[in-house]
């Protein structure tokens, strides 16, 4: 009867396959808890305590691109397109006046410390904070370029639709835009807070380019406003180096890379329609309820297409 014993004390070889499966499975339990993940309290530390040398080398290698104010490379007088340049020079003002105002118009290290205590303090109110930790912002780069507006035209109303006259241009922008972060992500099995694994990003944009369609008010709506939209095919190229892990740590992982280019690209296309109030003429709030309502109507049409 002793040998339909699994433990006994004479080794059998079902007793040497349990010991050997749970031995690989205890070493590698502490392999990822003592390498990997961060079993500690999170430390609220300098942020310059957490740069490391692969990012400053990442950003020293950036060299900031030198635009003229005036660009008379988007006239094209082939196609009809109309000349951008004048609403380039607005443009190029209106950015560089939210980066001073970010900055709270102190030039420098200063201006640099301003504005990253200003990110990192929006980033912490939008975190998920059952899954991240808090996020400390090590460095933000916040560019010294614009989007550039070219091939201007006019896309006039099709009859028997909705949709008025638009007037479409070509977006471009390249920029030493960056950030970089340092937090850790939370797991809760099997308790709650169980373990952390800390993980350092720097995201910099390489190129945004889309297509803008400028539809203006109509007069005949009840609330008229004017509207800026993006189709969802525009183009996104993000450059991500990341550090995960506590003691020993894996560099760029390609899969967090496209998954931070996904849930960018997502948040894109779901906000990539603004709508401009007309003063004297409607109310920030008389737009918000129509545009709900607009939603309601959508969520109503789509089920019962389904």
């Amino acid at each position: 009867m002793g040998a339909n014993y699994i433990f006994s004390l004479t080794p059998t070889f079902t007793q040497g396959l349990v010991f050997g499966q749970l031995s690989i499975l205890v070493l590698l339990v502490l392999i990822l808890k003592y390498l990997f993940l961060d079993s500690g309290p999170p430390q609220l530390a300098s942020p310059l305590a957490y740069s490391t040398a692969s990012f400053e080398k990442e950003r020293a290698s950036v060299s900031r691109p030198n635009f003229p104010v005036c660009e008379t490379e988007f006239r094209n007088e082939k196609d009809g397109a109309e000349s951008a340049d004048w609403f380039n020079l607005i443009l190029r003002q209106v950015v560089e006046t939210y980066r001073t105002k970010l900055r709270n118009d102190l030039p420098g290290s200063d201006g640099d410390e301003i504005a990253r205590r200003r990110i990192e303090r929006f980033a912490n109110t939008i975190r998920p904070q059952s899954f991240v930790d808090p996020i400390q912002i090590l460095s933000v780069d916040l560019g010294s370029s614009a989007p550039r507006i070219s091939g201007a035209r006019i896309k006039t109303r099709v009859p028997g639709t909705d949709e008025g006259d638009q007037a479409i241009f070509d977006m471009t922008y390249t920029d030493t835009l960056s950030v970089s972060l340092s937090t850790s992500v939370l797991f809760h099995y099997p308790i709650p807070y169980f373990i952390r694994l800390p993980i350092t990003l720097n995201v910099s944009l390489s190129l945004f380019s889309s297509s803008v369609a400028l539809t203006p008010p109509d007069p005949l709506s009840s609330n008229p406003t004017l509207t800026i939209s993006l189709p969802s095919s525009f183009t996104l190229d993000l450059k991500t180096t990341s550090l995960m892990g506590s003691r020993a740590k894996l560099a760029d992982v390609p899969k967090l890379h496209e998954m931070i280019q996904a849930q960018v690209r997502r948040v894109l296309a779901e906000r990539g329609t603004w709508k401009v109030v007309m003063p004297w003429v409607t109310t920030v709030e008389e737009v918000r309820e129509e545009v709900a309502k607009e939603e309601e109507q959508s969520i109503l049409d789509n089920e019962e297409l389904l």
